[in-house]
């Protein structure tokens, strides 16, 4: 990781209220094709790691049961809490988790894990170790939306803050995915440097079965 935690933090806090109005086009692409992907039941819990100021979140809470939400900025949840209450969303739970620690309660039953445009954050060793936790929960899906290299990336022209951001290929996250127990069943190419990654646990591998 480029920074650390806490740095990326206090990054996103000084942005927060700005945030929604800043992203591109191929963000809004991914937040969507992820929000379509999760597709969660009634009774699913959803967990959303870098959940920022709810895109993913809000979005799936009215076809979920409960979505947790977790982020490591504060001001970032400030905005996902307002935009909950604004849209009377009482099923969303903003609190502060890590990929790599999203202090779930083992006993918690996980469904379905989102992320969308934050695992980039990490050196390619963290972002296994990430989802490595994300098959923990016992999640039967899990559908990640990033910034990540189909080929090189072009130099002059990066989708990314290289002094910030340390992006993968997409080979290396669709093996860790598959290095876990999980079958990819989509990935889809927003932008040269922008995919969706759609993960489905094998048979059998259930943490519940």
């Amino acid at each position: 990781m480029k920074k650390t935690v806490e740095e990326h933090a206090a990054r996103f806090s000084e942005k927060a209220a700005e945030y929604d109005d800043s992203k591109s086009d191929e963000y809004h692409a991914c937040a969507g094709l992820v929000v379509d992907y999760a597709d969660p039941n009634p009774d699913d819990v959803v967990l959303d790691l870098g959940a920022g100021t709810g895109a993913i979140a809000l979005a799936l809470a009215p076809d979920a049961e409960r979505v947790l939400a977790r982020d490591v900025s504060e001001g970032m949840m400030d905005e996902g809490r307002r935009k909950a209450d604004e849209r009377g969303l009482s099923n969303v739970e903003f609190t502060y988790g890590e990929f790599r620690d999203p202090e779930v309660d083992p006993d918690q039953r996980v469904d379905i894990v989102t992320s969308n445009f934050a695992l980039h954050h990490l050196a390619d060793d963290e972002k296994r170790e990430a989802i490595r936790e994300m098959a923990a929960t016992g999640a039967r899906r899990i559908v990640l939306g990033d910034v990540a290299f189909f080929e090189e990336p072009d130099p002059d022209a990066p989708f990314y803050g290289p002094e910030v951001d340390d992006p993968a290929t997409v080979g290396t996250l669709v093996e860790a995915f598959t290095g876990e127990g999980f079958a990819v069943t989509a990935v889809e190419r927003v932008h040269d440097q922008v995919t969706v990654i759609v993960a489905e646990r094998l048979d059998g591998d259930s943490d519940e079965e």
